[in-house]
């Protein structure tokens, strides 16, 4: 029996559910002929053990294997290799920056789109150039796709000194496109500047009962500046008093006022500061939070979003590997206007 622990490996550093890391590996042995037809496999137990992982993991890898065909198994003998001559799926390497509420979102449209064309591997690098950069250039030869979300805090305008380096045609971007990235490539991205701007006007009619806005924009953040220069393009446009602040740390709230959040833990903070003050939230202050989740159309009787459709960021990325296509397509930037306003 083949050593399949020099053949199949779980990186316990990577998103990647453990189950598809094993079917990509034995995917992988398969394609590079380190496997072959009716080579027998570890048992579930046996290759659990040696794999550190549970049973469960291996039986679903397997059950995997054997709806793609390349897996059989006999009772009383186990599972072996039925058949090398398959399509193989894509292989993708997926990159975000971060987890988050909405970033689950475009992954599970993402992969529910691809299906059993392709197989993800699936890494967050956490704002992290230097980590970015490793495994980019360690991985820039196996896989046939590329799909990253590029944002970074210590290197936010040298991003694309890596991402240049890898292929145009195996290149989608997902959720901001890089001035600096040449050729062409796919791209599904927010108009950050244009899409704060529109969403702000949409809400022109409830914003007037207010005197100033504020937004809260940290100092060391990946966020894109488009996003201020919209919201200072609006406030100058409709003449609404504003201020950028970097935190909450030093700010009294007064009635009068509406805030916009980018960041989740800011806008569990400016709650707790509103009720704290004894003030209503949609009454005397006005609260916008930036990305839509489930959470937000139940706290306090709904929070008012301005969001980008991830769903569709998520499944026109997948349908972009699947047609090969270096199209930049726009994603649709919409409002839901709860009580927090």
């Amino acid at each position: 029996m083949k050593n399949y622990l020099k053949l199949v490996e779980i990186n316990e550093n990577s998103i990647t559910p453990k189950y598809v890391q094993v079917i990509n590996s034995i995917l992988r042995g398969v394609e590079s002929g380190k496997i072959v037809k009716n080579d027998i496999l570890p048992s579930v137990y046996d290759f659990s053990i040696a794999l550190e992982t549970s049973r469960n993991t291996i039986e679903r890898a397997y059950k995997e294997l054997k709806k793609l065909n390349v897996v059989n198994s006999v009772t009383g003998k186990g599972y072996f290799i039925s058949d090398t001559n398959f399509n193989q799926p894509i292989k993708v390497l997926l990159l975000f920056n971060k987890l988050s509420s909405h970033k689950k979102i475009i992954y599970d449209a993402f992969a529910a789109t691809l299906g059993n064309n392709a197989a993800i591997d699936f890494y967050i690098y956490n704002n992290d150039f230097g980590f970015f950069k490793k495994l980019v250039l360690e991985k820039i030869d196996s896989y046939s796709k590329f799909v990253v979300i590029p944002h970074f805090i210590d290197y936010p305008d040298s991003d694309y000194t890596v991402i240049n380096t890898i292929p145009k045609e195996k290149l989608i971007l997902m959720d901001k496109i890089d001035s600096g990235v040449t050729g062409d490539f796919g791209a599904v991205y927010e108009d950050f500047e244009n899409d704060i701007y529109g969403a702000l006007k949409q809400l022109l009619d409830k914003l007037s009962k207010y005197q100033t806005i504020k937004i809260l924009f940290p100092e060391q953040s990946y966020y894109s500046k488009g996003i201020l220069t919209g919201f200072l393009n609006f406030c100058s446009q409709y003449t609404f008093d504003y201020e950028v602040l970097p935190s909450l740390v030093n700010e009294t709230i007064k009635p009068g006022t509406v805030y916009i959040n980018l960041m989740e833990d800011h806008l569990v903070e400016l709650l707790e500061k509103i009720m704290l003050d004894g003030l209503s939230v949609g009454t005397d202050v006005g609260v916008i939070s930036y990305n839509e989740t489930p959470l937000k159309k139940i706290l306090l009787n709904g929070i008012t979003t301005i969001s980008t459709d991830f769903k569709m960021m998520g499944e026109k990325a997948a349908e972009m590997v699947l047609t090969n296509s270096t199209q930049h397509i726009a994603i649709p930037f919409g409002v839901t206007m709860r009580n927090s306003l």
